[in-house]
């Protein structure tokens, strides 16, 4: 699978999510689980679109623990 095709799976499941969340907003329900979700899949989407020196510096410091929230 390509990156691209990786992307585009996530944006979409990006956009479902939002969808769910928008639901239980309108009803007034807890959404906390489903704004985890969508955060770590904005992170993952953040993460590949890394270019550069920067970005690839970054990129090595996600394997820690400590620096996993970058």
């Amino acid at each position: 699978m390509s990156r691209e095709q990786y992307l585009k799976i996530i944006e979409h499941e990006i956009q479902s999510i939002n969808k769910q969340i928008d639901a239980k907003i309108m009803k007034g329900v807890d959404y906390s689980k489903e704004s985890r979700i969508h955060k770590q899949l904005l992170h993952k989407v953040r993460q590949h679109r890394r270019r550069g020196l920067w970005g690839n510096f970054l990129n090595s410091l996600n394997r820690f623990p400590q620096f996993s929230n970058i």
